[in-house]
């Protein structure tokens, strides 16, 4: 284990133990046996290390995320969900550094990796023709849902912790953004073919470049509105 490495687990030790404010600079450096200009080399100052703590809390987070991935992709998506309550219940401190604090550019860049990997599985679902909405919408719904309440069971005391909340949040969103819960039947077949041509042309795109950008900008209107159900406006 290195200096900085060494610093960062006495970081999240203490963070563990007594918050955000149990973190000073003079502790830290103490613990890793480390003099106090050498934690301000690597990280600047108290924030700095604050930021660089986000930053190896989502390394870990991302870490823990990687799961196996399967042939159904709305399985994965219940899988990784409960990965995320799970990680932010059994690092609390960790957790609400990285999705409660104030962003970092570290932070802000492991969190879009993190949102990335769940958009490859809502990407997956909308393939399948399985997505009732846009990937983006559903990605924005299950990220900021996924936080929100794994925040709320952080803050509720231990004793007072309804773990089924979290599962009932998903089950309600699964609900409302794909055929999961309900027979693809009672869904009108073409927003969810509009939703899957969508993403398989957004790929294609950025792969082959088939369309032209104002073709693919007029495209993406009438998917969009096919996919929502929308009437063409009249002239």
């Amino acid at each position: 284990m290195d200096t900085r490495e060494r610093m960062l687990h006495a970081a999240a030790d203490m963070l563990a133990r007594g918050g955000r404010d149990a973190v000073s600079t003079r502790a830290v450096s103490a613990a890793a046996g480390v003099t106090a200009p050498t934690l301000y080399r690597l990280f600047g100052d108290k924030e700095g290390l604050l930021h660089a703590l986000a930053n190896y809390g989502f390394q870990q987070y991302l870490a823990e995320k990687q799961t196996a991935m399967t042939d159904d992709p709305v399985a994965d998506l219940r899988s990784t969900w409960h990965v995320h309550v799970n990680f932010g219940l059994s690092h609390p401190a960790i957790y609400a550094l990285m999705f409660g604090g104030t962003p970092s550019r570290e932070g802000n860049r492991a969190g879009r990796e993190a949102l990335a990997m769940l958009r490859d599985i809502i990407s997956r679902i909308a393939a399948h023709g399985r997505l009732r909405v846009s990937v983006d919408e559903a990605t924005q719904l299950f990220y900021a849902t996924g936080v929100g309440v794994t925040l709320m069971l952080i803050a509720t005391p231990s004793a007072d912790r309804d773990l089924n909340l979290a599962t009932t949040a998903l089950d309600h969103l699964l609900r409302a953004t794909t055929t999961d819960a309900e027979p693809a039947a009672r869904v009108p077949g073409v927003a969810l073919r509009a939703v899957a041509l969508r993403e398989a042309l957004r790929h294609d795109d950025q792969n082959g470049h088939t369309l032209t950008s104002n073709e693919q900008a007029l495209l993406a209107d009438w998917l969009d509105r096919l996919a929502a159900g929308n009437p063409t406006p009249s002239e």
